[in-house]
Parts: structure tokens; sequence; C-alpha cells
């Protein structure tokens, strides 16, 4: 028997994972979508809506440590379970949101739903489930996951909101979060961890790895992340709808029934999510193979570079098609990089919690990205100078993750 029968890639933790994620982000990724009826119907400035989401988005960074610290503590299923509820029940009753204040204060619950359904504590049952040799692929697949329901969400939602009010559609998508859990059963994960990491305290962990140069240069490196995947996912719809030249008759787009600039923005959040399938799968083979820091490194700067050649070029279907294939290969190829990276320096045993507060770095990124892109349209009456933002805090990403000292941080003896 070889080393791949003995220790498969594909296990049922792994595959539950997925499906959990897969669900979860669709929705997540669809919120975009939203926008433009909900500001309709109310009249609402674009910056109520999109503080909303930051909300959001900060919600659901304050809340990965957290369900982190009770996955490790009361158990993974408990989480989950947990972070479902709080997700259905920020989706349903946002439904009944009259004003700006009420919608913002449900995206605490939907933040915290997200928390408890998503990477931190997801990918450290993959992580503890999987064995050395095939962690960092199996993250990258778990985290492809998230990407492939971003393929499907944002049209399923257009779709719908074509035939249902928004509010009904936030209804049926609350179902949807609570059916996921029927892959609960298949999420049994053991613990895989050294004798030294099962008797260190979570605290005297955390106190190492905030001690620690490296953790603080990931803490900071993964701010950019979430910044421009918070922009993007909430405003770039809108984006294309507004900006966009139009699609022309005959053209490849309208071919396939893509006649619409709004129909373009929704198929972008897709192509995104579709081409960082490849991405995360590809991040997750190479993290395997060689340095998990300069390729998150490599990552960023390609970022930096991609974003700037849009946004100097006339905005046109074609260069939109372009930039989110481009854009969406290196989309969540981070992720799993930077939980194989928390993993391989402080150890399996805390990696949900420690992974979580790197996280909230990335989910403050994308609180800002969700918040300065409708502010600063609101002020500007365009998104120029928030994208101009993004590019400059990839570079800085690209730079600070160069000085990481990639090696396993042991625990100090008792």
């Amino acid at each position: 028997m070889n080393e791949t029968q003995k220790n498969p890639v594909f296990t049922p933790v792994l595959i539950a994972g997925c499906v959990i994620l897969m669900v979860g982000f669709a929705i997540r990724a669809s919120f975009g979508m939203f926008q433009i009826p909900i500001a309709a119907e109310f009249g609402w400035p674009r910056s109520d809506f999109s503080l909303a989401i930051a909300i959001q988005n900060l919600a659901w960074g304050f809340g990965q440590p957290i369900f982190g610290a009770i996955a490790e503590r009361l158990g993974d299923r408990r989480a989950i379970i947990g972070g479902a509820i709080l997700y259905a029940a920020g989706l349903s009753l946002s439904a009944f949101a009259h004003t700006p204040a009420q919608l913002q204060l449900l995206e605490i619950l939907v933040g915290f739903g997200i928390a408890g359904t998503g990477f931190g504590v997801i990918l450290a049952i993959v992580g503890r489930a999987s064995s050395p040799e095939n962690r960092s692929l199996a993250l990258g697949i778990t985290t492809a996951a998230g990407s492939a329901g971003q393929v499907f969400g944002a049209p399923i939602a257009e779709g719908l909101l074509a035939f249902y009010p928004w509010q009904t559609v936030f209804v049926i998508f609350a179902a949807t979060i609570l059916a996921a859990l029927a892959a609960l059963p298949f999420l049994r994960s053991p613990s895989v961890a050294s004798k030294a990491e099962l008797e260190e305290s979570l605290g005297s962990v955390l106190k190492r790895a905030f001690s620690d140069p490296s953790y603080v240069m990931i803490f900071l490196g993964f701010f950019s992340c979430g910044y421009q995947l918070g922009f993007l996912t909430a405003h770039f719809p809108a984006f294309i709808t507004e900006k966009c030249g139009p699609i022309s008759t005959g053209s490849i787009l309208s071919d396939i029934g893509i006649t619409s600039t709004s129909a373009l923005g929704a198929i972008a959040i897709s192509l995104i999510g579709l081409a960082n399938i490849g991405g995360s799968i590809s991040a997750g083979w190479l993290g395997k193979r060689y340095s998990k820091k300069y390729l998150l490194a490599g990552i960023y700067a390609a970022r930096t570079v991609v974003s700037a050649a849009f946004i100097l070029w006339p905005m046109t279907p074609l260069t939109v098609v372009v930039f989110s294939l481009a854009m969406g290969s290196l989309w969540l190829a981070t992720v799993p990089l930077t939980s194989g990276l928390v993993a391989h320096i402080y150890g399996l045993r805390y990696m949900g919690t420690l992974y979580g507060f790197v996280f909230l770095s990335h989910q403050i990124g994308s609180f800002f990205g969700v918040w300065l892109g409708g502010k600063l349209y609101d002020l500007t009456g365009g998104y120029d100078t928030v994208w101009w933002i993004g590019v400059g805090v990839g570079a800085f990403s690209a730079l600070v993750h160069l000085p990481i000292r990639e090696a396993p941080l042991l625990a100090k003896p008792a």
C-alpha cells in the first residue's frame, strides 16, 4: 500500500468541511447583488449599505478567534451549529429591516454566523485531520470550496432577485445555511497535537505568538487581502454596472445571454470564484514544496500589478473578464498558505484561535475596503480613490512577508 492510499487527501472530514464552506460562502459572496435593490427601495446613500456590510466583515473578524476558542474548548460541531443559527437569524431578521441602523445592527449576527461556519473553524478541523504531507493541499482544496460557492452564489442571487423581493431571498438563504448542517455528522477530527502542545495553555500560546515578530507580520500582511476582497465583493458589481462600456451585440458575452453590465457584474464575481478554485488548490500544492512566505509575497505583488493595470486601462467587458480571471487566481490563494504558515510555526493544538486572530486583521481590512468604498463613492462619485488605496496596501503586504521566520516556534519547557 503506497503513501497516498494510507493517507488519502479526500476524507469525509474534508468533504463535509467543503460543503459547509461552499454554502456559507455562496451566500456571503452574493451580498454585493443586494446593494442596488436595497438602496433603490429605501433611497439610502451607497455608504449606508456599505457600512452594514463593513460591520458584517468586522463582526466576522472579531468572531473568528472567539469561535476558534469555542471549537477548541467545547467542540468543533457545537461551534458550527452556533454559527449557523446566528447566520440564519441575522439573514431572516434583516428581511424586516427598514432603516440603515437596523440592517447594520443585524449584520453583526450575520458576521458572527459567518465566523462560526467559515475558514477559522473549518480549516482547523481539516488541518488536524490531515496528514502532514497532505495538509497544505487539503487546506487549499478546502479554501477552493469557498470559491466554488462564490461561482454560483452571485448568479443565484441575481436569478432569485428577478422573481422575488430581496427580503424573500434573504429568508431562502437563511434556510439554506441551516440545511448545510446535514454535513455535520462527518466532521470528526482527531487531535494530532504533540504532547507539549497539549500541555501548553491557550494563554501561553497566545503570549508566545504575539511576542513573535513573525506572527505580527503575518497579522499585518493579511490586512490587504481582506481590504481587496471586501471591496470587490461588495462594490465590484456596482462598479462594473456604472462604469463598464456596453456589451456589443454579437459578442461572445451577448451570445451566452450576458447583455447588461448588471449581469456582467454577477458573472465577474463568479469568474473570480471559478479562477480561484484552481488558484487555491495550486497554492496549497505549492505550499508543500516551497517557502510559504515567499509564495505569499509573490501573490500580493501580483495582485498589486493586476489591480494597477486594470484601473489604468479603460473598463470594457473584455478587461472585466481578464481582470476577474487574473484576480481570481490570486483571490483566496493566500488562505491555505497563511493558515498553513500559522500551523507550521505555532502547531495544531490552538490553530483555530491563532489563525482566528490573524483573520481578524483580514476582516479589519475588509471593513475598511467595504466602508471606504461606499464613503468615498458618496464623496467623489466614483471608486478610483479606494481602488488605488488597495493597490498600495497590496504592495505593503508583499514586502512585510519577506522577513518572516518560517520555522516552528517550539513550546518552552514547563
